[in-house]
């Protein structure tokens, strides 16, 4: 394993993006388990962005205008929602109530998944990085992408755990303060829909 491999798969992954956000809100809003579950899900996200990557039906993402704009747009769609439901559902973000009415794991898991599913950039992330780190006339080529992928997957994991675990380290230092609370919950919102914004405007 490259060294060139690891620090490129840990700035990627380190750099905050929707998964980062959404682990932190959970970290805030429901704990460290809640936080770890999001961690988890969002790595989950990744696999059919590394099957389509490796069996080739990334290539038509890449290629195919339509293909990916339609992706695009149900992320961004799919970002606003969130938004929209952050601000909407006072209580996803106020730490008392939290407590008393957890999220199921299976909710948490399954909204990381779409964040992560509805990004076409990982795909095209995977298209342009993974080629770069395995050797073209290498008989075990198709072995050595499922490795690197199982890497990049591992140390997302790992990554949005230890931002998750932080936030809620955090938590307790906002329980008495409810306006800061909602001064989280409109960023997380406003963060959600610039994010959005951004994928709108990415090109293949």
């Amino acid at each position: 394993m490259s060294i060139a491999f690891l620090v490129t798969t840990l700035l990627a992954v380190a750099t905050p993006g929707t998964g980062v956000l959404y682990t932190l809100a959970m970290g805030l809003a429901q704990g460290r388990r809640a936080s770890v579950t999001a961690a988890f899900g969002c790595t989950l996200g990744i696999i059919p962005h590394m099957v389509a990557t490796i069996t080739g039906l990334a290539a038509l993402l890449h290629t195919s205008a339509l293909a990916f704009e339609v992706v695009k747009y149900l992320g961004v769609a799919y970002l606003v929602y969130m938004a929209w439901n952050t601000l909407r559902d006072k209580g996803s973000l106020v730490v008392e109530q939290s407590r008393a009415h957890p999220v199921p794991a299976t909710k948490v898991i399954v909204s990381a998944v779409l964040l992560n599913l509805l990004n076409p950039k990982l795909t095209i992330f995977f298209v342009a990085f993974l080629p770069q780190f395995v050797s073209v006339g290498d008989p075990g080529q198709l072995w050595r992408m499922v490795e690197l992928s199982l890497v990049f997957m591992l140390l997302t994991f790992v990554v949005f755990a230890l931002y998750g675990i932080f936030a809620a380290a955090m938590r307790d230092h906002v329980v008495s303060r409810p306006r800061v609370m909602a001064w989280l919950r409109r960023f997380f919102a406003v963060s959600f829909v610039a994010l959005g914004a951004k994928l709108a405007f990415t090109q293949v």
